[in-house]
């Protein structure tokens, strides 16, 4: 038993969950078997885990006013894309070009996490995370989610607190 459990932690080991540990963050990882036919990456999460999708977050990387700035919203919404750029002080914001994310943060789509990036961007957490004891986010690979408090995924990612998700 102790070995089959090893094992999961191994094959759990991601950049986000390397971040976490290093961190010394309390967190629990959520793995399911990802179906690439779903339409929606974060609803399935929350699908699989038995979650509320207001729980569970996405992080989606756009380009405010040239640069490259990761928010993290709520599955069951979006994002504002105007209300991202007014937090981070920018005019205007439009969703990155997905290639450009991958390579940037080493993730791929419907796996980017916020946490453990190639390269820090700034992040944005929407305000709605503070209503939860803990939230969901991709731990870098599609089918694998962390659960954490929102204080310290904000505290880690240097993230801006801010309403930024729509419903």
């Amino acid at each position: 038993m102790a070995k089959k459990a090893k094992k999961q932690q191994q094959s759990a080991g991601t950049p986000a969950t390397v971040a976490l540990t290093a961190a010394g963050v309390d967190f629990t990882v959520h793995a399911y078997d990802h179906d690439p036919s779903h339409p929606s990456y974060g609803e399935e999460a929350a699908e699989a885990m038995g979650v509320s999708p207001d729980r569970v977050f996405k992080t989606l990387v756009a380009d405010v006013d040239g640069n490259l700035t990761v928010a993290v919203v709520p599955v069951a919404g979006s994002l504002d894309l105007k209300a991202l750029a007014s937090a981070v002080g920018g005019k205007r914001a439009a969703m990155a070009d997905p290639a450009l994310a991958e390579r940037t943060t080493g993730y791929v789509r419907g796996g980017i996490s916020p946490l453990g990036q190639r390269k820090k961007l700034p992040t944005v957490l929407d305000a709605s995370a503070t209503a939860h004891a803990t939230i969901c986010v991709s731990a870098g690979r599609r089918g694998l989610e962390v659960e954490l408090a929102p204080q310290d995924l904000a505290a880690l990612t240097d993230a801006t607190m801010a309403p930024v998700g729509r419903t």
